[in-house]
Parts: structure tokens; sequence; C-alpha cells
């Protein structure tokens, strides 16, 4: 970073004129760096420095108006990442918002004779108890109070690529006329959606028109929102494979429509009771078509699939696409496709054939026959260019699937960020060209994903979890789906299952089950933070034990950070031995 800031000035200078973010600590003033000391190297590094230093008063030698008191340490409130949200409401806003969503929920939505007062919009009152705290907010609570190697949250903890920031740095400082300082095309920028027409036409076999069927978003999770805006209604239903991205569920509801719940189907390599392994997770095509009516307006698909990892197979896809033609016209898919890029074991060649190669190992939904006018793709570069603060995402479809979304787009932004938008228009080329010794970026990627799997996938056998072979199952994006062993259960203390512990409002129907217990013990003992499975399925599986043996589990982190992990797990497998030997000793007194 040092060394960006002294090749260029100007970038450093765009920094200087906006209070300073430095490892939790915030000015709430601009730091004044004369613009003549700008170009003076040794200035440049004293800043830059302080950037990365954990240090209030190195910020206060750079600037001596700023007072101590004017340094407030912030921390991120948001519910999706931590803990202590002061955006939650508290348990009489609680209660109050569930009363209202109750005498919502007992008239139908239509219902005009609904007259109880309530001081909650519409959203809130779609969403009812999933207003309050959750997985994130409480795990980031954890992550906050506890020191832990951090295995959570699906984020990079690593720099972008070189040229993905030095595209960047170039946009930021471009000084021409066509500078991305301003305002774009709310649709999206010229330059990238141009970008990701060339590209897609190549996934998809056919040509894309950049202005009518791409439609840039911020991040997947708008591109998401926007297409269940533009397509659902009260008393649509829209499809889930379970478990799910717990993103999805909500959006749902905020759109009006309703949940519909398909089950995966886990099925162990072994079915030997006395030996718990790992497995995989099948679409059954007959759960599919029991859950597909004409009330169906869409069907969320996610492959490579966040949380289990899981690669949908061509056979599954198209028993999908089946069903879309069965549903009725009305019926689309949304193809969240982020993962791409990460098909870290891939499925056999033959599974392959007839749909391209121009991402190994994935298979675009909208390139299966008769299923272009029938999906809307849904991706990002966040995940590809472990970039996900730079929030670009985008929709490729149809013209009459798109064109919605665009008359949407000004009324939630005018646009998503130019400068952003200009700098991965300047890198998706880059990302083609030979790469430290692959032959492009991508390879690189895999190959990096795949060695940070195999040494996640090594700590959590050692320390007694079952995991996948990927020798024999697909597997995508950079999560492990571990299943917890008995003798992992024997591990937790049993105190851990009790009401003290179990009563927990973040949970699915506030209960805390096996999974939950299991990741927050992990976290509060052993220094190592996972994630448990429960918020990825409906509460009403979560409560059933669906959940129960499984947890989730990031590879996007540093080799010393899944190191640490490796070795914080080892301690959660000595915990049975130090049971075992209290029961032991317990017995013969």
């Amino acid at each position: 970073m040092i060394s960006l800031l002294n090749n260029h000035p100007a970038f450093l200078g765009l920094l200087v004129q906006s209070p300073l973010l430095c490892n939790g600590f915030i000015s709430s003033k601009p730091l004044s760096l004369p613009t003549s000391e700008l170009r003076n190297p040794e200035s440049a590094t004293l800043f830059a420095s302080s950037i990365q230093k954990d240090s209030i008063t190195t910020l206060l030698a750079l600037d001596s108006d700023v007072d101590e008191d004017e340094i407030v340490e912030t921390v991120d409130r948001a519910p999706c990442f931590d803990g202590i949200c002061e955006s939650t409401p508290v348990d009489g806003d609680v209660a109050a918002i569930l009363s209202d969503t109750i005498a919502y929920d007992q008239d139908n939505i239509q219902d005009e004779a609904y007259s109880g007062e309530s001081h909650a919009g519409e959203a809130m009152l779609r969403l009812g108890t999933m207003t309050g705290p959750t997985v994130w907010s409480e795990f980031g609570r954890l992550s906050q109070e506890y020191d832990v190697a951090n295995l959570g949250q699906g984020f990079p903890d690593w720099l972008p690529p070189d040229f993905a920031v030095e595209a960047l740095v170039s946009a930021t400082i471009d000084s021409t006329k066509q500078s991305p300082h301003q305002y774009t095309r709310t649709a999206g920028h010229p330059n990238l959606v141009k970008q990701l027409a060339r590209r897609y036409s190549k996934h998809m076999h056919r040509t894309i028109d950049p202005m009518n069927e791409v439609s840039v978003t911020v991040g997947a999770s708008q591109a998401l929102y926007l297409s269940l805006q533009t397509l659902v209604k009260p008393g649509d239903e829209v499809i889930l494979f379970e478990p799910f991205f717990d993103l999805y569920q909500n959006q749902i509801k905020l759109a009006g429509g309703t949940p519909v719940y398909v089950p995966l189907t886990f099925v162990p390599y072994s079915e030997n009771n006395e030996e718990v392994t790992g497995g995989e997770w099948i679409l059954e095509p007959e759960k599919l078509e029991q859950a597909i009516s004409p009330k169906t307006r869409a069907i969320i698909l996610n492959s490579p699939h966040n949380p289990t990892g899981k690669v949908f197979n061509v056979s599954e896809m198209q028993h999908i696409a089946d069903s879309v033609i069965a549903a009725g016209p009305q019926c689309v898919v949304i193809s969240d496709e982020v993962y791409k890029y990460i098909v870290h074991s891939s499925p056999p060649k033959d599974e392959l054939l007839g749909v391209g190669n121009s991402c190994p190992g994935h298979v675009h939904f909208a390139s299966l026959p008769g299923m272009w006018d029938r999906t809307i793709t849904v991706s990002s570069a966040g995940k590809t260019f472990s970039a996900t603060g730079w929030q670009v995402g985008w929709c490729i479809g149809p013209s009459n699937l798109i064109s919605p979304i665009h008359q949407l787009l000004p009324y939630v932004q005018f646009c998503a960020s130019t400068v952003i938008q200009e700098a991965l228009a300047r890198t998706l080329p880059k990302a083609d060209e030979p790469y430290e010794g692959y032959d492009s970026y991508y390879e690189y990627l895999n190959s990096k994903y795949r060695r940070k799997r195999d040494l996640l996938g090594k700590g959590l056998k050692e320390a007694g979890f079952a995991i996948p072979d990927y020798d024999r199952t697909p597997g995508g994006g950079f999560f492990i789906f571990a299943r917890i062993t008995p003798e992992l259960r024997r591990a937790l203390p049993a105190e851990r299952m009790g009401p003290e512990y179990t009563k927990n409002p973040a949970a699915p129907g506030g209960e805390a089950r096996l999974d939950w217990a299991l990741c927050q013990w992990m976290a509060e003992e052993k220094g190592v933070l996972c994630i448990p499975s429960s918020p990825f399925f409906s509460r009403e599986k979560a409560m059933e034990g669906a959940s129960d043996e499984f947890i989730r589990v990031a590879f996007c982190k540093t080799d010393e950070t899944i190191e640490s992990a490796a070795k914080a797990l080892m301690g959660v497998r000595s915990n049975e031995a130090l049971i075992g030997s209290a029961l032991v000793e317990a017995n013969a007194e």
C-alpha cells in the first residue's frame, strides 16, 4: 500500500481530504497533509504507515489539530456482521412488531379490513420476527469479545490481485473528459456493461445486448432484491433449495412472496451407523415436482451452493428446467452464480459436455436449451477478485426480464459507484491474461482455493469432523459444510445444552440446538469461530433437527488464519479425552 501511495500522490490526496478510517478508529475531521508534501516520499510513507498501524498517537502526530477526543472508536453495528446492533429493537419493540405481525398475518395482505394500529412499516411487518438479532449479529459479537481465528464470515482477508488494485488506482486518478467521478448510466456504466456482454456472450453461446440485457447493481444482493421486486407480488411462491443462503428467504418476504422449501437430501458415503462420514447433497426430482404449482413465480438456484459447496450437475439442472416449464409461463429461475469461478473440484467431464467450458466446472443455467428466456443470471465481482467491498453486481437476461429492473433502479439508487464500475471494466480483460505462472487469473484463483480447502479440511478431519471427499464429490465456493461426529458431541460440555445457553433469540425459534451450541462453545472457549448451520434452514426444519449435524466453515482466509484455526480445533477434540478422564475418575470414586 505504501508503494501505491508513493507512486500515486493524487490518489493519496483523495485520502487526506476525507475522514481516515484506521483499524477501527476514525478521525472526525480530515487529516491535514499539505499538497506539497504529497510528492514527498518520506511524508507519503509516514501517512500510509499510519493507515496500517493500530495507533492513535500516529494519527495525532500527522495532525496536531485533531484532539484525542475526536478519535472515536467505530464498531460496525450492522445486523449482518456484528453484535451490538443499535438498530436491533429492544425487547418491548420486538414484542410490538410481533404483535403487529400476528395481526397482519391473520388477515389477507389485501384485506382492507385490517386496521390494527402499527408503527412498523410494510417491510418490517413482512419480516416479522426476522427483525431481531441474527446469527451474524451474535457471532459478530463473539468475534469481537473473544480472541478467535475467524472462519465465519464469507469474505477473503487478503488484498485483491495487483492488476485489480492498479485498475482501481488508475480509474481514480483518471483526469480525462471521461473521468469516472460523476454519475454514470443508471442501468450500468457503458464500459462495464460492454465488458460483461462480451464475456456472457461466450458463456451463453449467444450475443448479449449490453444496453438491454445487462443491469449493474450494488452487489449481487441488490441484484437479487431487484429481481424479486420486479417479479413477485403477494401470493406468489418462490422455491428455495434447503439449506439456503439466509438472505433469500427475507428478500422473498420483502417482495410479498412466500418461500417454498425443497430440501436437498444428504447422502453419506457410508450407511454404517458406527461410522459418521461425509457425503453429498443431492436434489431429488420428485420433491421439486411436489413443490411446483401455478403459484410458483420463481426458483432460486445457487450453484456453486452456499452453504454446502454443492455444484448442481447437468441432470439436476435439467430437472429444474423441466419444472420451470411444468409450472407455467410465469415461472422463471434466478440463478445466483457468484462462486462460478471457484469450482475447486469439478464434476466429471461427461456431465459438462455440450454446455461449453468458459468457466471450467460450471454450468450457466441460462445456457441450457430453452432457459435463456426464463432466467435472470446474477453474479458479482466480490468473490472472484477478493474485493467484496467493491460492491458491484449484475443481472444478465432477456430484455423482458431486465427492462423492469432498469425501470426500478433509479428509485433505489441513481447508479452504482462509477469509479468502481470503471475499475472493474479495466480489471476484467486483465484476468484472462497469464498470472503468477498460470494461464489466467481464474486458474490461479482455483488453485489457491483448492490448496486452502485441503489445508482446512486436514485440520477439520484431525479435529474429528467429517467432510466431503473432493476426489469423488464436486465442490465450489469457499465453505466446507462439516459434519459433527459423535466424538465431538461428547466433547461438548453437557451444560452447553442446558437452558442457560440454548435460550437464544438469535437462533431459529429462539432455541440454540447442537450446531449452535458447539459453534458458540468453540468461539468462547477454544478460540475458533465457525457458523452454525441452522440459520440456513427454515425454522421448521431447524427445530426438527435437520441442521443439528452441520456447521459452515470458511476457507477464504490466509494460511496463517487457517493454521491457527486448525491448532485451535485440536483443542476441541482433546476436550473429549478430558471429559472421559473425569467420568472414569467419578466412577472410580
